[in-house]
């Protein structure tokens, strides 16, 4: 039936509410309804068990030390959203390379599964046409750098140019982007 869902966000929030309070039942029940939510969505991204573990630990530590200041209006998106964030935190301090097409195609929104797959496969191929209309020695560096993984260290030894060319087209090369795909974005998906 269509009330369930209803039911659900209404279960969420008396029991978001009853923590607020200090209920420790409330807690427990939040947790063993999204441990496995939260645990999933940070293995899906990280593919590591323990730093999932840890996630899921840190997410519902942070829950119950914080729970009379948080302000949740609808618990899965704010699940997706701190386990994001977490996952993101992660991968900066471990300086593991994100290619940047796969962050934008995080950022869509969920839906249809159809519409989604569409929107995805348009954002992708505005942002690969966006990056063919950089000037070529651009172009090389920011698919280096953003394709790759490659540093910018890297990127001038393979090139055989200084460390501050390669900085300086990053530079040009994201300026330009930015503002291209913010467009595009605000295009695509907006209805």
């Amino acid at each position: 039936m269509g009330g369930k869902s209803v039911h659900t966000g209404n279960d969420d929030a008396m029991l978001l509410s009853k923590l607020k309070e200090g209920s420790s039942e409330a807690f427990n029940a939040l947790y063993d309804k999204y441990w496995q939510i939260v645990y999933a969505s940070a293995f899906k991204r990280l593919g590591n068990v323990d730093q999932a573990k840890d996630i899921t630990q840190d997410f519902f530590l942070q829950l119950w030390l914080k729970r009379k200041e948080l302000q949740i209006l609808h618990l899965p998106a704010y699940i997706y959203t701190a386990v994001r964030n977490r996952v993101l935190n992660i991968l900066e301090a471990e300086q593991k390379f994100i290619p940047v097409a796969a962050l934008l195609l995080q950022e869509l929104p969920a839906g249809d599964q159809a519409d989604a797959l569409t929107l995805k496969n348009e954002l992708l191929q505005s942002y690969n046409t966006l990056v063919d209309t950089l000037p070529p020695a651009r172009q090389a560096i920011f698919r280096l750098r953003y394709n790759e993984g490659a540093s910018s260290e890297e990127i001038a030894q393979q090139l055989n140019i200084s460390r501050k060319t390669v900085q300086n087209q990053l530079g040009k090369a994201l300026a330009r982007l930015r503002a291209s795909l913010a467009q595009v974005i605000a295009w695509t998906i907006l209805p």
